[in-house]
């Protein structure tokens, strides 16, 4: 086989196994708008259909019309915006004190940052229910915010400490000979530079509380202050029959709910790819 034609069948072959990946992740999204516009009586038909003959939006307006769906959607956001603020708020300034100071402990201290991301939900939400309900925030929205800074923070200070550790430190020297305060130097010249980590790390953070559903499940039991997984999961309890299941309503919620995220990944795809490939390469 010559090298011309060695190469066509490589580049064949990756474009195959790229278009294999591609529809892999993107089917069950797929499948998830088919069944959301899928009338009952379609639903369960055999042989499968991989598009509805009769089409309908029933079960958007459903959702649309559903108060306590509407009210967990903002209870999410309210969650995951506080839990992304805070997170960017407290992560930049311990990330900058870990990234440009040199004190004693702070390898320790770093360790035991990336240590507290592996650990599962699950090993520790019965300290966590304990601790809810002797501060008496069991079904609240604090208490989601705090049990998901468990997780987001120290994945944030991680992250925003490998951009100041590869900023160059004549940036900060210069400001410092021009009489900059320390806040000043971290606030108008570290902090910008540090825009890829930032929304990297805030979007992840933002993803990670919306679609969390373990903790809200365990310290939610108010129907008005549901997030909004725990609002689609519940959707089955609202049927009138004893062994059906709403799936069209759940996946036409479950489309509502992955839309913001996928528009806020569009948005910022080129500030993300940044964040997640900076400090690859020191210099």
């Amino acid at each position: 086989m010559s090298k011309t034609l060695r190469h066509r069948a490589q580049r064949v072959a990756f474009y195959i196994l790229l278009a294999i990946i591609l529809i892999y992740l993107i089917f069950p999204f797929y499948w998830a708008i088919r069944s959301s516009i899928t009338p009952n009586s379609e639903m369960f038909t055999t042989p499968i259909s991989y598009w509805p003959h009769n089409p309908t939006l029933e079960f958007y307006r459903e959702v649309f019309s559903d108060r306590l769906f509407m009210r967990s959607m903002l209870n999410s956001t309210i969650v995951a915006g506080s839990v992304t603020i805070i997170s960017l708020l407290v992560g930049a300034f311990a990330s900058f004190a870990l990234g440009r100071f040199t004190f004693k402990g702070r390898t320790p201290v770093m360790y035991i940052i990336l240590a507290m991301t592996m650990f599962p939900q699950i090993a520790i939400l019965g300290s966590l229910y304990t601790l809810i309900t002797r501060f008496n925030l069991y079904n609240t929205l604090p208490a989601l915010i705090i049990t998901y800074l468990l997780f987001t923070l120290p994945f944030t200070v991680w992250v925003l400490t490998t951009f100041f550790q590869t900023m160059p430190r004549e940036l900060e020297e210069a400001a410092y000979v021009d009489g900059a305060t320390p806040f000043q130097v971290f606030w108008k010249v570290l902090l910008p530079l540090a825009a890829p980590g930032l929304v990297t790390t805030g979007l992840l953070a933002f993803i990670s509380a919306w679609n969390e559903f373990l903790y809200a499940l365990s310290f939610i039991q108010s129907p008005g202050k549901r997030t909004i997984t725990l609002a689609i999961f519940t959707f089955n309890t609202n049927t009138t029959g004893g062994f059906e299941l709403p799936w069209g309503k759940m996946m036409a919620g479950t489309v509502i709910v992955t839309l913001p995220l996928i528009i806020l990944t569009i948005i910022f795809q080129r500030r993300i790819v940044q964040g997640l490939t900076a400090g690859a390469v020191k210099g």
